[in-house]
């Protein structure tokens, strides 16, 4: 199930949010630091103490915290990759940021899901080219799996809202 909303992700329901996350960790600005500074210092230490043991987080890739002092069970943290005129690989490693994401919350035995528009602020990635690979993406994971996960997209900006909107039909 795909549900779509307009905000702040730090105020979702879901039981883990996702973070688009630099590839150092470090609370950045955007939807990193409204995650980071809701959370509050305990996420600088959980991820510093990632960094200092695997190095940088990779492109595509996702990691998980505790909320530190969000509701939610969990922050998955994961790097998206900044456009470069779409000669870089950037749809597919767009991708593997919501299908690492997804496989940890799976993992970790999560019933619901908040993703923020990932790439799309600072990163530069086209909006609706991000929407496409976002949406395309999960509904292709949901509907591998026998389990289901109740997926929100939280969109921080009417643009990104208007556009999720359209591709997924509501009204």
């Amino acid at each position: 199930m795909i549900k779509l909303s307009l905000g702040d992700i730090t105020n979702s329901t879901a039981d883990v949010i996702v973070n688009a996350a630099n590839s150092a960790l470090r609370g950045g600005g955007g939807v990193d630091g409204a995650i980071h500074r809701a959370a509050g210092p305990i996420i600088v230490e959980e991820c510093k103490a990632w960094i200092s043991k695997n190095k940088e987080l990779p492109t595509g890739k996702a990691m998980m915290t505790s909320a530190g002092k969000l509701p939610h069970k969990g922050i998955i943290h994961t790097v998206g990759p900044m456009w470069e005129g779409g000669v870089a690989n950037e749809d597919q490693l767009l991708a593997e940021c919501y299908i690492n994401a997804l496989h940890i919350a799976f993992e970790n035995g999560f019933s619901s899901i908040a993703f923020p528009n990932i790439s799309t602020g600072v990163y530069g990635f086209p909006k609706r080219d991000a929407a496409d690979v976002a949406i395309c993406t999960v509904q292709n994971f949901l509907g591998s799996r026998k389990e289901q996960m109740k997926v929100s997209f939280v969109c921080f900006d009417d643009e990104n809202f208007e556009i999720y909107k359209s591709i997924l039909g509501e009204d």
